[in-house]
């Protein structure tokens, strides 16, 4: 437990650490729109990307928020718990929460196999045909199983694959730190130290 929890809070640490910055390029790309709205033709991709920067900058950073235990709670009777009972009860919610990560993965998924032109489910197959195809025919062989590729409905037109990527990548991140939560509060529960 204990090297799976040393392994995935690094990883998770040193993504939030990066993906924190991701402020400033929300920033820069509003204030590209500002500039542009004022001073000349305004940019059509600038809210979207905004949109989009903003999606990464909060599920990526999900993983390390949930590791600093800056998330959300309700602090009605919690505050007043010993540390062991906090373990006691945070091992028993987070399986509430591992649960509403893995339908939301799912429905990540399904979303992201549809974005790339296809839905069928089985998403093992479909990227096993893409890469398989991408192997024997290059980007033309893996176009072939994607079908017609997602794109959004603004004046922008860009693909949505991409940012549904990102937020299948950052749930998976969750589930993996949520993980490493539980493993804690089962060594807190034992009085070892983590």
């Amino acid at each position: 437990m204990r090297a799976y929890i040393a392994v995935i809070d690094r990883c998770n640490r040193w993504i939030g650490r990066v993906v924190m910055y991701g402020i400033f390029v929300m920033m820069g790309i509003l204030l590209w729109s500002s500039f542009s709205k004022a001073f000349s033709v305004p940019s059509l991709w600038t809210l979207e990307m905004a949109q989009f920067a903003m999606v990464a900058y909060y599920i990526l950073g999900g993983p390390y928020s949930i590791q600093l235990g800056s998330n959300v709670r309700m602090d009605l009777f919690y505050g007043e718990w010993s540390p062991r009972k906090k373990a006691w009860w945070d091992a028993f919610t987070i399986f509430f929460l591992l649960f509403y990560l893995g339908v939301l993965l799912w429905g990540g998924l399904s979303s992201l196999a549809y974005s790339l032109g296809h839905f069928s489910g089985d998403f093992a197959g479909f990227f096993g045909e893409v890469i398989g195809g991408f192997v024997t025919g290059g980007p033309a062989g893996a176009a072939e199983p994607m079908g017609f590729i997602e794109r959004s409905s603004t004046a922008w037109r860009p693909v949505i694959w991409p940012i549904k990527l990102i937020m299948c990548v950052g749930i998976f991140l969750m589930l993996l730190q949520c993980i490493s939560e539980f493993f804690k509060d089962v060594l807190r529960i034992r009085g070892e130290a983590i």
